[in-house]
């Protein structure tokens, strides 16, 4: 039996802002289905809910030394789904008002890593794999390498880390380096990049395997336009990068029995999710109509999810017979554009400047089309949520977007949505115009692809064994 540690900034259900929180509280789930001890280590933030504080076990509090500091850090555990997840409590660090966004986040994450290798003997698990994710756990993969590689207990773990978006690299003055990365000068190589502390570089060199969460992803960042400047050492460390696609908690995400929907329906009979649509219009104010095409976007409102494109031709979409919903927020300018948007067509579109996880299933259960019209997009896991509530996905072909989702073909019906090639705002129009078109003139041929979609196997059950497999190269 395999058995990996998952270190993670978050994870559902306990706490999460986006897909990293997704794939935290699912893979793990999937790897013990398959036999793997999985289990999780995520900060004890004082943002997770009460009803899972009280389900915790206090394992022990140790001291963590991150340069000149000594500080007290608490160790919980909690079981869920087979997995065992553990959460390290220091309320100096973790009792915030928001997960991210901090001072000082750099020393916070730095402290978690430290401790996520120091609790190690004193929950007596030291994992085959530690699998770290994104910038905030680099340094964990960093202090097995060149802290920790020499003690008999630990030389013995190999690790992963996993690229979700390399747009984020944890990058900060080499000032800090030894004061609050506790890395001395000698290991100053392993992190500089472009005369900065770089993260994400630093758990490059030092990991096993680098992945990403889908193949095309894994392609893209080894190009100058994807990389966020660090192709030149992903170029030198292309032998370890590994691309696989991402899962969804299809047990989660499953309008047959998710409580935060007005009705339950499956492929086979759809028509509780024309209630749904009927619930996110009454409670918005829009015209109860089952027939009109519902364009929905979940999304971070921001430039590289594409929102510049839908700035160009939203008014000329909505000059067609349909409706629009955003939920989300992100950068002020496209927030200020959605609430013009809804006050120039207040009988056609909604602007909802929130992040609800509930409500966002409603809105996946309620829309037709589900649009992603991403410039870049490692993953994503809304198309694929989308496409189990059966809403058909409209998507730009890159990154996990292109790896997920097969442009429609009426003449053999083949494909599971719509798709674009280019970056550019008309060619979406067109397809989306074409997407509208095609519900309201072909019914029958519209509810077979509405089924199909909500068919499509996103699980983690593939990818799970994928993981396995690359653990298996590297033990």
């Amino acid at each position: 039996m395999k058995s990996i540690l998952f270190a993670a900034s978050e994870a559902l259900p306990f706490a999460s802002t986006g897909g990293l929180g997704d794939v935290a509280g699912s893979l793990p789930a999937a790897l013990a289905k398959l036999g793997c001890d999985a289990r999780v280590v995520i900060p004890l933030y004082s943002s997770i809910d009460e009803k899972y504080r009280r389900e915790m076990h206090f394992i022990c509090a140790i001291r963590v030394r991150l340069s000149w500091r000594n500080q007290y850090c608490g160790v919980f555990s909690l079981v869920k789904d087979g997995v065992t997840y553990y959460f390290l409590d220091n309320e100096f660090y973790f009792k915030r008002v928001s997960m991210y966004g901090n001072y000082d986040d750099g020393e916070r994450f730095a402290f978690f890593c430290k401790a996520v290798l120091d609790m190690m003997p004193y929950i007596d698990f030291f994992p085959d794999i530690l699998h770290t994710n994104d910038w905030h756990t680099a340094l964990a993969a960093i202090y097995l390498k060149r802290k920790y590689g020499q003690i008999e207990r630990y030389s013995e773990i190999r690790s992963v880390h996993t690229i979700h978006n390399i747009e984020y690299q944890g990058v900060y003055d080499f000032s800090i380096l030894d004061d609050v990365f506790d890395l001395p000068p000698s290991n100053a190589s392993i992190v500089d990049y472009n005369g900065l502390v770089n993260l994400t570089k630093g758990a490059i060199v030092c990991c096993d395997r680098l992945t990403t969460v889908s193949p095309r992803y894994a392609e893209e960042i080894m190009t100058e336009t994807f990389a966020s400047g660090l192709h030149y050492i992903l170029g030198e460390n292309s032998y370890k990068i590994v691309g696989i696609l991402n899962g969804i908690d299809v047990d989660y995400y499953n309008p047959a029995t998710d409580p935060a929907i007005p009705a339950h329906y499956t492929s086979d009979d759809f028509s509780g999710k024309a209630t749904c649509k009927a619930e996110l219009q009454r409670r918005y104010g829009l015209p109860v109509e089952p027939d009109k095409p519902m364009i929905a976007m979940i999304s971070r409102l921001a430039s590289h999810k594409g929102m510049n494109l839908v700035e160009r031709i939203l008014d000329e979409l909505l000059q067609q017979d349909v409706q629009f919903v955003v939920l989300g927020k992100g950068e002020i300018q496209y927030e200020r554009f959605f609430r013009g948007i809804e006050e120039r067509y207040n009988n056609k579109a909604r602007a909802i400047i929130e992040y609800n996880k509930e409500l966002s299933k409603l809105v996946y259960a309620a829309s037709d089309i589900f649009l992603m019209p991403s410039r870049t997009e490692p993953c994503g896991l809304s198309q694929m949520i989308a496409s189990r509530y059966g809403s058909i996905p409209l998507v730009r072909e890159t990154g996990g977007l292109y790896d997920s989702i097969k442009n429609y073909n009426p003449s053999d019906r083949s494909g599971n949505g719509f798709t674009f090639k280019n970056y550019n705002a008309h060619e979406m129009l067109f397809a989306l115009k074409d997407a509208v078109k095609f519900m309201t003139e072909s019914h029958e041929e519209w509810e077979a692809l509405v089924r199909h979609v909500m068919n499509v196997d996103f699980s983690w059950d593939l990818s799970a064994e994928r993981y396995i497999d690359m653990y298996s190269e590297i033990i």
